[in-house]
């Protein structure tokens, strides 16, 4: 199954194409900025039963009317199989399309990084016929990024270097400064920010901290992510005045129906358990549906 991480890894550069042209600076390429881009279909399936589907394919227009392909894959670990599917997407889009494509993979840990940076050879060893060579960003050279004028400055870097250092030891401080930085900014530049922020951080420990983050420094936004933290905190509100007013009232409380309430996020649900509260003589009173 995809995860959010992965996903926010390409998608970044569906909303930010120009943002391809900051990173290749990091990597030493330096292609410049774009006049235009757009988002092709990623689907490099032939007329044969085998799927081929890229992450994310731009179609970057330059100023002096050259224009290239970028294929963007996200890369979560080691495979062996995928040099030989990323020579595929990149042939096969050489020859419908009759532009130079590029390949950017993404990563969030430094192994997987320095093997996908690695050139990959098909063909006999003595006489190869084809050598890939990706440009890769990950945790080995994507910027850190503790500076709030320095975020600023690029707040699209400034994401992507957040989401590839997720592991980092320093994650909180990466956080930090990117939150700091959002504070001055328009609602409809940082809400894409916010939200890719929380989806290139899947599941990991640092992904609660960004949530704060959101909560505290950004309590002003309505992103979906803030309404939803906002409405966890109403939640845990509500669940606590329940069991303050069943306390009160000397209703005994099983911890499976302590669960039930502090485990609920649902805040119609919580205020109507509230409403019975004063009057319960049991927790099922709170509980019944009338």
């Amino acid at each position: 199954m995809v995860s959010s991480s992965h996903e926010a890894m390409h998608r970044i550069f569906q909303e930010y194409p120009g943002l391809f042209s900051r990173v290749s600076e990091v990597l030493g390429v330096e292609i410049g900025p774009p006049a235009s881009a757009t988002v092709m279909p990623t689907d490099l399936t032939e007329n044969r039963p085998l799927e081929r589907r890229v992450d994310t394919l731009l179609r970057i227009d330059m100023e002096d009317d050259q224009s290239y392909l970028l294929a963007i894959e996200a890369q979560g670990k080691k495979d062996p199989d995928k040099p030989a599917s990323w020579m595929y997407y990149l042939s096969y889009l050489q020859a419908k399309y009759k532009l130079p494509p590029m390949l950017l993979v993404v990563c969030q840990d430094r192994a997987t990084a320095e093997w996908a940076a690695r050139p990959f050879l098909v063909g006999h060893p003595q006489s190869p016929v084809l050598t890939l060579q990706a440009l890769v960003a990950g945790p080995h050279n994507m910027p850190v990024i503790k500076d709030v004028a320095e975020a600023r400055k690029d707040l699209a870097l400034a994401t992507l270097a957040a989401i590839t250092h997720a592991g980092d030891p320093d994650i909180g401080v990466i956080l930090k400064t990117l939150s700091t930085a959002l504070r001055d900014v328009p609602e409809t530049i940082a809400d894409p920010i916010v939200e890719l922020t929380a989806q290139g951080l899947g599941n990991r420990p640092a992904a609660q901290q960004w949530r704060n983050l959101v909560a505290v420094d950004l309590s002003f936004y309505k992103s979906p992510l803030s309404e939803e933290i906002r409405d966890e905190g109403r939640a845990e509100g509500i669940a606590r005045g329940i069991l303050l007013l069943l306390a009160q009232a000397g209703v005994d409380v099983p911890e499976e129906a302590r669960e039930r309430i502090t485990g609920c996020v649902d805040v119609d649900t919580l205020s109507r358990w509230l409403l019975r509260a004063p009057t319960a003589t049991s927790v099922e009173d709170v509980f019944a549906e009338k």
